[in-house]
């Protein structure tokens, strides 16, 4: 595989063009992780995450990661699927992760990878005609997506507002 400005150009149109697939993920993943933590998390629209492909996609260092992981995600398939389990889980969470950004936001993304990818069909996820039709990776390049984008959006409580653990250098 070869990554170029081109090839990163065209992932970032390819990730936007996701929103109808992953917009739906990623708020269904916020319901169910908001249920589990007794909070209310707020919904994610199509026009905010592509924005936030934006973001991610305009720093050069890590849109051409985000572009490797998620063409090697979309060209992965594995006879009988089932022996290539580990290559791809390792390639969604490192991709929700690069998502997400630096720590603790990364860390969070790859476990919500996880949740995520176990309610994501892969038939229902894939592309009928288009790059990575049916591929063993499409269902967990859809997962990643979601699970590093909802990581890094707000939306969470415990997110807003300034951290009761950050230190005044002026006191």
């Amino acid at each position: 595989m070869r990554v170029s400005p081109e090839t990163v150009r065209e992932e970032h149109a390819r990730i936007r063009e996701r929103a109808a697939v992953v917009v739906p993920i990623l708020n269904d993943t916020r319901d169910r992780l908001g249920a589990l933590f007794g909070t209310d998390v707020d919904r994610v629209d199509a026009g905010t995450y592509r924005r936030e492909v934006d973001a991610v996609f305009a720093d050069g260092e890590v849109a051409v990661n985000v572009a490797g992981y998620a063409a090697l995600l979309r060209d992965l398939d594995v006879d009988g699927d089932y022996p290539g389990f580990v290559v791809d889980e390792v390639l969604g969470r490192t991709l929700a992760e690069t998502i997400a950004g630096g720590q603790p936001l990364s860390m969070l993304a790859g476990a919500t990878f996880h949740f995520a990818d176990i309610h994501v069909d892969r038939d229902a996820t894939a592309d009928d005609d288009g790059p990575g039709a049916g591929t063993a990776g499409a269902d967990d390049l859809d997962a990643a997506l979601a699970a590093g984008f909802q990581t890094r959006l707000p939306g969470w409580d415990w997110r807003e507002g300034e951290s009761p653990f950050a230190v005044d250098p002026d006191r």
